[in-house]
């Protein structure tokens, strides 16, 4: 697997040595420049405020939302959880949840508000998360994340611009500690639209440890991404 990767906060991200886009948005080169720094989401800071901080401290990183469940997209007040300043382009959107029809729906609307990418998390391990079925726990489901990222895909396309449908991930849940089983995860998903996977380098563990301890204590494989 011929990869390319840079290191964010809180993880690596990795993508195919050469991508073909069909967009003629001018600032689909921007967006592709910025895969060498990015500032990972994190909830309750990562807001519209944040992220013009973050922007006059980097002016070409990627900035990431806060992670926004699909359903709150769809049913939400969306001028508060999407709306955001030009100034925080590049910007990437990033969604919760495991509902292929839904995540669709929330990509077509992120793609219609101007972000220039619609990340799928794939990665958190909190309880809470758990309890609605996303974020990390998706990983032991690759063929529904497949599932997810094809309507995600299918949808992220607004008046000719297609906007990238990229994952966040871990290596693996748990005491899973198999490269083959976190390759075939990728590429499963892979082979359904997604061309770019943002990945902690490290597993989740879904029990015992807290969303703090889990972006400490289990061992980070920069090798595997």
């Amino acid at each position: 697997m011929r990869a390319r990767y840079a290191r964010n906060v809180g993880g690596a991200r990795f993508g195919p040595m050469e991508t073909t886009t069909t967009t003629s948005n001018p600032d689909s080169s921007r967006h592709a420049a910025s895969a060498r720094l990015s500032v990972a989401p994190m909830m309750d800071w990562t807001d519209r405020h944040c992220r013009v901080f973050h922007r006059l401290l980097a002016p070409h990183a990627r900035l990431y939302t806060e992670m926004v469940h699909a359903n709150a997209v769809v049913l939400g007040d969306r001028a508060r959880l999407l709306g955001f300043d030009p100034v925080e382009h590049p910007l990437a959107l990033q969604l919760g949840g495991s509902e292929p029809g839904l995540l669709a729906q929330a990509a077509r609307i992120g793609a219609e508000w101007g972000y220039d990418e619609i990340n799928l998390n794939c990665g958190c391990p909190s309880d809470r998360v758990q309890a609605g079925r996303f974020g990390a726990c998706l990983m032991k489901e690759p063929a529904l994340v497949a599932e997810c990222v094809a309507a995600m895909v299918a949808a992220a396309q607004v008046d000719g611009r297609v906007v990238p449908v990229t994952v966040k991930c871990r290596l693996g849940v748990d005491d899973e500690h198999d490269y083959d089983r976190f390759r075939a995860f990728v590429d499963r998903v892979a082979a359904a639209g997604c061309a770019t996977f943002v990945v902690h380098a490290r597993n989740a563990w879904l029990q015992g440890l807290s969303p703090k301890e889990n972006r400490e204590i289990p061992p980070l494989r920069y090798e595997w991404a």
